[in-house]
């Protein structure tokens, strides 16, 4: 059924989640078992998801910055250490290392890749450096492998399930991993996260945090310390799990509208990329652009919608006076992401791209 739409309607969304009947089936499932949380879709979904990270174990927990906080605790992190964040991401990322009583120490970010810069990473390094907190921005994995030796890496993969860094997938490459599953992702289950290891102590202790500090090794007889309800319910699992199932399909989809966002806007504004031999997670499409406001606010005038990438986090009351992060601000003012989801027509993208050229080339 094809209906023209009517003028109101006529806007390219940011985001539209790929969800429906299938979904639908699976939570009716849920809500006739009488089972709401604690049940065996949470099982299902965790293992649907280990299965794509590449880990043995995947904890599903109530939204990304769980995922974010119980792996900074999973690794002892607390008063007095330091923690490598980039300068340039969600504040989520620095807030979890400030919120269990450690520093953020923000490091600068390469402009063009928009990921942690390897070479101020090693410069910040004190004896008090716990951890790295690398994040895979929008989708690009990070060069985990150029961080300083000898630390602890802790993925912030919000945005990056199925993207690879080689053949390896990303949440399989540092210690720990943390995803998000909200809305703007392409799995969703609403709001929720999930943490995912092959470490067989940090899933543990993955699974005491999320559930009040219950010892999962002893059948959650004992309670060693006190934690989190950060459980994630059956109702939001079984939303996710029709999605990680037809997860290639999704994928494949997410990867073609990118394709033709890279191929129209050649020459008009800087398209994101991977290293060679790499997958990108298209979390989000995110070009560059001079005066990023004005075509920003140009683009919503034409009914499309469109976001900052993300923060600059020495820009915010927060995390300021840690000094100037030149990449960070290259990135914060340029970064324009742009409508992506399954439901993007080819005429939607050129109606994008013909907006940004006029935008950029005209002025």
């Amino acid at each position: 059924m094809v209906s023209k739409p009517s003028p109101s309607a006529d806007v390219v969304r940011l985001a539209k989640p790929p969800v429906g009947e299938e979904e639908l089936a699976e939570i009716r499932e849920v809500l006739e078992s009488g089972q709401l949380t604690m049940g065996p879709k949470v099982a299902e979904f965790e293992s649907l998801l280990a299965a794509l990270a590449g880990t043995s174990d995947a904890i599903a927990v109530s939204s990304g910055t769980a995922a974010l906080h119980v792996a900074v605790l999973a690794l002892g992190i607390g008063p007095g250490d330091e923690v490598l964040v980039p300068a340039y991401t969600f504040p989520a990322t620095a807030n979890v290392v400030a919120l269990v009583g450690a520093t953020p120490v923000l490091v600068d970010v390469d402009p063009l890749t928009m990921n942690m810069d390897a070479e101020d990473a090693a410069r910040r390094v004190t004896p008090r450096t716990k951890a790295v907190l690398a994040v895979h921005l929008f989708g690009r994995p990070a060069r985990l492998e150029e961080l300083p030796e000898g630390l602890p890496v802790v993925e912030d993969a919000a945005g990056a399930l199925g993207a690879r860094r080689g053949d390896r997938p990303c949440g399989s490459l540092g210690s720990i991993a943390c995803f998000s599953f909200h809305p703007r992702k392409i799995v969703t289950t609403g709001e929720g996260g999930a943490v995912t290891t092959s470490d067989a102590g940090l899933a543990e202790a993955s699974r005491s945090l999320r559930h009040h500090g219950w010892s999962p090794s002893d059948g959650y007889v004992d309670m060693p310390a006190p934690a989190f309800n950060y459980r994630l319910s059956d109702v939001l699992c079984a939303l996710g799990i029709p999605q990680l199932r037809r997860f290639d399909e999704l994928y494949a989809a997410y990867d073609r509208i990118a394709a033709g966002y890279t191929e129209r806007l050649a020459g008009i504004v800087t398209t994101p990329t991977t290293d060679p031999g790499d997958r990108h997670g298209w979390q989000a499409y995110v070009v560059q652009v001079d005066e990023r406001d004005r075509v920003m606010e140009g683009l919503r005038a034409q009914g499309i919608q469109c976001q900052i990438g993300t923060y600059a986090l020495h820009r915010l009351g927060a995390y300021r006076g840690q000094g100037s992060f030149p990449g960070a601000d290259l990135a914060f003012e340029r970064a324009l992401a742009l409508p992506l989801h399954t439901g993007l027509t080819e005429l939607e993208l050129d109606r994008v791209a013909e907006a940004l050229d006029k935008l950029v080339s005209h002025h």
